[in-house]
């Protein structure tokens, strides 16, 4: 996974609340195990409608509860594979904003009016390091896990982060194989 720093440019506006993963890649389209190859079939039902338009920018600015349904991972890589590195909303369902962390998708949760006012700037500058959000002239500062906020910066996955602990992962191992208790702890 590719580190997460800034992330600049223009912004897609997807005005619509409680915005289902079923919405966000139906499941005829969850065949593979890919993480590729899912961007072409995002939204695609609501992409029948009359005037559709979803322009692929690097910040998507939507709805509060995006995310929610079933917790299927193959959301946050159908809307990274369309080549959005962030998403701006109210609010996110926990399980599709823990999936997008996992890939380098940066979720990122504002007040309501200042998504509004993002998705109006139409563009932005996210900062992870510094935590903020800068468009038309104003900075606004959001909240974010420390420990998400390491692993992003880091481009670490859950794999990397347990490589950084083979050091006591070995030690631990070691201390199981001699007979007797086990008393190093991780």
């Amino acid at each position: 996974m590719d580190p997460v720093r800034v992330i600049e440019g223009r912004v897609t506006v997807l005005d619509r609340a409680d915005v289902d993963t079923d919405q966000i890649i139906p499941k005829q389209f969850l065949k593979r195990v890919e993480r590729t190859g899912f961007g072409e079939f995002l939204f695609h039902d609501w992409a029948k409608e009359p005037g559709w338009e979803l322009p692929r920018n690097p910040i998507l600015a939507t709805g509060p509860n995006f995310g929610c349904g079933s917790s299927r991972e193959h959301a946050p890589w159908a809307l990274e594979d369309y080549g959005f590195r962030a998403i701006v909303a109210p609010s996110f369902a926990d399980i599709f904003y823990t999936n997008c962390t996992k890939i380098g998708l940066l979720p990122v949760t504002l007040p309501e009016d200042e998504v509004r006012a993002l998705g109006e700037a139409g563009q932005a500058t996210i900062d992870l390091e510094a935590q903020t959000v800068a468009f038309a002239g104003r900075e606004v500062g959001f909240d974010i896990d420390p420990d998400i906020r390491h692993r992003l910066l880091g481009g670490l996955d859950d794999i990397a982060v347990t490589l950084q602990q083979s050091d006591a992962i070995e030690r631990y191992e070691r201390e199981r194989e001699r007979p007797g208790p086990v008393t190093t702890a991780l």
